[in-house]
């Protein structure tokens, strides 16, 4: 069995595992996915507290968001967008086809084939909040809440947005305005509720794809939750924080060859966190593993490959006029399922740690883990 199958294990025919991908539960997913969206910075200042504990009621909280953001935009009218159209017309509009004029004699008749641009609401924006609603309504428990999210999906398609849900791509490179910026909110809701619609491990109808995709999208929600979770809970308590933040090599300009530019491996952390006043820098490194692995001459080792890594993110930072730099502590960060590990070494000046939060925990417990990542360093604080 692999490392990362020691947390996402293969899928069980028991019944008792219904809620779960894996062994984490599916609720802490979508807390993680709560703090990896642009949706939670925005509800940072007024979200209610017991979301966090009661983490089964987060499709409740987004499906409530979305339907209340897409009735004031009703209220206020829809954001409008251009579509291309091609139509026969009694009057020119736009551009004439005149091939398909002549090919169905549309002059004898009055009428000129054109091609014009119209003004809409069935953007590609407001077809994805009406889709984002559809889906969203199997999913929370309230019935009410999902006669809501039915009604407002219904309001928009009296409205005029009919068209099918916009792909990925498209929503992607959709651009705010500054007419538009209220929208903002309402998409990021949308977008969360298509993501709340995970797999668990009790048989379904739908197919999914290769266990390999599903491990990569996990261990990439597990480092943007992490660094969500620290944007939202330390950025007003005076800390900066950086995800992937780029480093440079302290390279000598004349004595490197020409081509190694071109070759050189660059360094990016995933989180970084600093604190002047406490003169604190904590830089992050999620691994989606176990932490320790079966050594040569030993049962259990920590693999040597991120220990390099991580003295290399300290070490090379050094001497640059950056007294944060010069004392930064570097952490390890791994999931793991019911067990914990909490260990430290110092090398060089720079403190190495080595840490495991439990995502089968209760969620509250969760955030309190990665609050005490932050807080247990007694020699900094």
């Amino acid at each position: 069995m692999s490392d990362v199958a020691a947390i996402l294990p293969e899928a069980e025919a028991d019944p008792a595992q219904a809620g779960y991908v894996g062994k984490i539960p599916v609720r802490n997913l979508w807390l993680l996915m709560l703090y990896a969206s642009d949706l939670f910075r925005q509800l940072a200042q007024g979200a209610p507290v017991s979301v966090e504990d009661n983490p089964d009621d987060i499709p409740d909280l987004v499906a409530e968001i979305l339907s209340k953001e897409v009735e004031q935009r009703i209220k206020r009218n829809l954001s409008f967008g251009y579509r291309t159209r091609e139509a026969s017309l009694n009057r020119v509009r736009g551009r004439i086809n005149v091939l398909k004029t002549e090919r169905h004699r549309l002059l004898e008749k009055g009428k000129v084939f054109c091609r014009f641009d119209e003004l809409t609401v069935d953007t590609p924006r407001n077809r994805f909040a009406r889709a984002a609603l559809e889906k969203i309504s199997n999913l929370v428990k309230r019935r009410e809440l999902a006669h809501k999210c039915r009604s407002m999906a219904n309001s928009l398609r009296c409205m005029g947005v009919v068209g099918e849900k916009p792909g990925h791509a498209e929503v992607s490179t959709d651009r705010f305005g500054r007419h538009d910026a209220i929208d903002r909110k309402m998409l990021a809701a949308a977008h969360l509720a298509f993501n709340l619609a995970l797999p668990t491990e009790s048989a379904g109808t739908k197919y999914l794809s290769l266990p390999d995709r599903e491990i990569t999208w996990i261990r990439r929600l597990y480092e943007k939750g992490v660094a969500g979770f620290y944007n939202c809970t330390l950025s007003d308590q005076g800390w900066r924080i950086e995800a992937g933040k780029y480093m440079y090599w302290p390279m000598e300009a004349d004595r490197k060859s020409p081509g190694m530019d071109k070759i050189f491996p660059s360094m990016c952390t995933d989180i970084t966190l600093s604190h002047k006043d406490k003169g604190r820098r904590l830089i992050i490194d999620t691994k989606f593993n176990a932490i320790v692995t079966k050594g040569w001459y030993r049962e259990q080792t920590i693999r040597s490959g991120y220990i390099y890594q991580i003295y290399a993110y300290l070490r090379s930072q050094e001497g640059r006029g950056d007294p944060l730099a010069d004392r930064a502590t570097g952490i390890l960060l791994h999931p793991s399922i019911g067990s914990m590990l909490n260990e430290s070494v110092t090398i060089q000046g720079h403190e190495i740690r080595f840490v495991t939060v439990d995502l089968s925990a209760e969620t509250k417990r969760i955030r309190e883990q990665l609050l005490q990542i932050v807080e247990a360093n007694p020699e900094f604080c």
